[in-house]
């Protein structure tokens, strides 16, 4: 199958790990013999050398970005569209026009996937009017964020309703996709896979060493990137009261500064850790030293370090929020409803007392292997594809 995505989320050299689960999803499409081309149009403003308009990356990067590249054996195409500060609606409009012209000179695809609803659904107009099966994949704020924006919602909602065709990796977003579509029991799950032989169970004791951590102290690692809706503050807040614990926050985000500024006010300087951005394979090395993750968001599709952590055969303390629970809804103490850091520091407590043993917490995503992730995928493409036919 020829397969063209739209997205405004996937890795570029200045930013390796931003929108890898997706990319990750889509190489193993490859190997599964398809065709994946991506148009990943890029935000342009004329006054390149100060920052964008609402976080701290500056436009000079985007604009570094190459226009072609070539990642795992997907062709990666970068156009350029003008960008204005606080204009939304006109910018996801631009978005759309500039990936649609660039759709018109690729190789006909089969079917055309919005990955990351917001703002690459909007293409589904231009889709549609070529006759072109085009499929809306909602990962989560993308869907519940701008879902829930009075400006932004109608115009996401007859994006979807044009489409036709969506799927999510959570039944909370797919429920979402359906009320924006106004067709219930539309949408598809198509969870996120987790790769079973990266992410498994290790040696505690040996990975600490590795790593030169502490092995008498309990590791609680909190993995995201650190932006309000992940709230990793809620997480300093939850340590402050477990005196006993060391905290690793992986990742990075704008939020960094207030993280540090925190850790310091809250006389945790000294066992909290500040470990950046990791690859899977060092990530794996983190998730086996520790004893549980820690996830305090405000909002989720179905958060891949969840998969990653409970695969590794580490418990998890989360904050309900929308897909989480749907991974955790058999997990025994793991789920918190409420956002408390008394109550999660409570819930930390009593996991790291009596944890469950590994093989019960790799068993709870066992059935989330890639291959079966994979063809649920492939059915929603293949419908899209018979009903743009018979259209």
């Amino acid at each position: 199958m020829r397969i063209a995505l739209v997205t405004s989320l996937w890795p570029a050299p200045s930013r390796p790990r931003e929108g890898i689960f997706a990319e990750e999803r889509w190489r193993r499409m490859v190997e599964r013999g398809h065709e994946v081309r991506v148009v990943r149009p890029v935000p342009w403003w004329p006054v390149l050398g100060g920052p964008l308009p609402l976080g701290p990356r500056s436009w000079r990067e985007h604009a570094d970005e190459p226009r072609r590249e070539e990642r795992g054996g997907i062709e990666v195409l970068r156009p350029r569209y003008l960008h204005w500060p606080r204009a939304p609606r006109a910018n996801a409009r631009r978005f759309a026009a500039r990936a649609a012209a660039e759709l018109a000179r690729l190789p006909r695809p089969d079917v055309v996937v919005a990955d990351y609803a917001w703002p690459a659904a909007m293409v589904a107009q231009a889709c549609r009017a070529q006759g072109r099966a085009f499929v809306v994949h909602g990962r989560g704020s993308d869907v519940l964020q701008v879902g829930a924006d009075p400006s932004l919602r109608p115009l996401l909602a007859q994006a979807v309703k044009t489409a036709g065709q969506w799927c999510a990796v959570s039944r909370d977003l797919v429920a979402a996709l359906d009320a924006l579509g106004e067709a219930p029991g539309r949408g598809a799950l198509v969870p996120n896979g987790v790769d079973g032989a990266t992410y498994a169970p290790r040696d505690r004791r040996e990975a600490r060493a590795g790593l030169g951590l502490d092995a008498r102290r309990p590791l609680v690692l909190v993995v995201g990137h650190w932006i309000e809706r992940k709230d990793p503050l809620l997480a300093l807040e939850a340590a402050a009261a477990l005196p006993d614990i060391e905290l690793a926050l992986v990742g990075r985000g704008p939020l960094e500064a207030a993280l540090r500024r925190r850790a310091a006010q809250a006389d945790l300087a000294g066992r909290v850790r500040f470990v950046g951005e990791l690859p899977p394979a060092e990530l794996a090395r983190w998730y086996a030293a520790c004893d549980l993750l820690l996830l305090t968001s405000k909002r989720e599709g179905r958060p891949n370090v969840v998969l990653e952590a409970l695969s590794c055969g580490r418990p998890v303390v989360a904050c309900a929020a929308g897909g989480t629970g749907e991974l955790l809804r058999d997990a025994p103490g793991m789920l918190v409803e409420g956002r408390e850091p008394d109550l999660l520091a409570e819930r930390v407590r009593a996991t790291l007392a009596a944890p469950p043993a590994p093989e019960a917490c790799r068993a709870l995503v066992r059935h989330l292997d890639w291959d079966a992730c994979l063809d649920a995928l492939e059915l929603v493409l293949a419908r899209a594809v018979a009903e743009a036919g018979r259209a």
